[in-house]
């Protein structure tokens, strides 16, 4: 009897033994889960807090950059000029040729130093505000100057602003748009006067190239100035580049020199000055008229400073050339009326 009982209470301490164990191992175990659900809390956590701080970041970018786009689409405007975005909006660019008249696009291509046709290739141009019924209205030149009063007939082309001036006894009669020399050919500054001239002239660095309405300034230089395309920056192999109508005027308004033989010439042609430095690699300065109105002014005191050092060597030619030709004219009234003695 005492040996079952002691067996019985052997048993049952093994008993209560392992359901301890079992306890302790379902206690280990459940912290282990618990403690893995945490981790795995905390992960979910961080990538949604990951997530959301990109979408966050994403919204932003998309934000600035709507903002920046509709930015490019603005137009700008300063006190009399505007930026006119061309390129990066299908949708102002045909505004711009539906709003404006030909002759309208004519006169802002021509501020922005371009023709027609290179308008159309330009990122950004500049447009006036108001526009004027006379292109001369929005000269950058003085209308007068009296230090060319005795002159008849004067040109000027300044390199910092690209554009020419055309004065008769010191009164602007037409001013223009030009694209002179690049930075490799620069075109020589000074005084000039026209010489020969040619309606369609080859050019000698290229023979394919034909310069229409050209007139000579330097013989030996091989400069002048003509119509070719204008680019809206200085672009030629040295010579001063012209919208067409304006080649034409200065082609049948200038005077040729006069030649006794080839090798001797009697009188120079019109004065020409071209003078100043460009900013090459930079944009025109007339691209800032809309920032300042008055950025490409020239004024009186200016150009009488560049023209002065050189108005006695231009008179001295004017002098001759109208002394010869006052000869000449005295020389047919005389033949003239010996016809009629005769």
């Amino acid at each position: 009897m005492k040996k079952i009982v002691t067996l019985l209470i052997i048993i049952s301490l093994i008993s209560i033994s392992c359901n301890k164990t079992n306890e302790d191992n379902k206690n280990q175990t459940d912290k282990e889960t618990h403690k893995e659900r945490t981790i795995n809390i905390d992960s979910l956590n961080i990538v949604k807090a990951d997530s959301l701080s990109k979408i966050k970041a994403d919204s932003l970018l998309a934000i600035k950059e709507k903002v920046k786009e509709k930015e490019k689409f603005r137009l700008k405007e300063g006190a009399e000029f505007m930026y006119w975005p061309m390129k990066v909006s299908d949708s102002l660019s045909k505004a711009f040729y539906k709003n404006y008249t030909k002759e309208q696009i004519y006169d802002i291509a021509a501020l922005n130093r371009v023709d027609i046709t290179n308008l159309k290739r330009r990122d950004t141009i500049i447009v006036p505000k108001v526009l004027k019924e006379d292109f001369i209205d929005y000269t950058p030149f003085p209308f007068q100057l009296d230090v060319l009063s005795e002159v008849p007939k004067f040109i000027i082309f300044s390199y910092p602003i690209q554009a020419y001036a055309v004065y008769e006894n010191g009164n602007l009669i037409k001013w223009g748009p030009t694209n002179m020399g690049k930075k490799a050919t620069q075109t020589p500054r000074g005084l000039f006067f026209t010489n020969w001239r040619g309606r369609k002239v080859k050019s000698t660095s290229n023979s394919e190239w034909i310069l229409n309405w050209n007139f000579n300034i330097s013989n030996h230089g091989g400069v002048g100035f003509h119509q070719y395309a204008l680019p809206g920056y200085p672009a030629s192999h040295s010579c001063l580049r012209l919208l067409d109508a304006d080649a034409q005027f200065l082609y049948n308004w200038c005077d040729q020199w006069i030649l006794k033989d080839a090798n001797t010439q009697i009188a120079k042609g019109t004065p020409v000055i071209v003078y100043g430095d460009y900013p090459f690699g930079k944009k025109g300065i007339w691209n800032d008229l809309v920032k300042d109105p008055n950025v490409t002014t020239i004024t009186t005191e200016q150009l009488n400073e560049i023209i002065t050092p050189h108005i006695s060597e231009i008179k001295k030619q004017q002098e001759i050339r109208i002394n010869y030709l006052n000869n000449k004219t005295k020389e047919i009234e005389v033949k003239n009326d010996s016809l009629k003695t005769n």
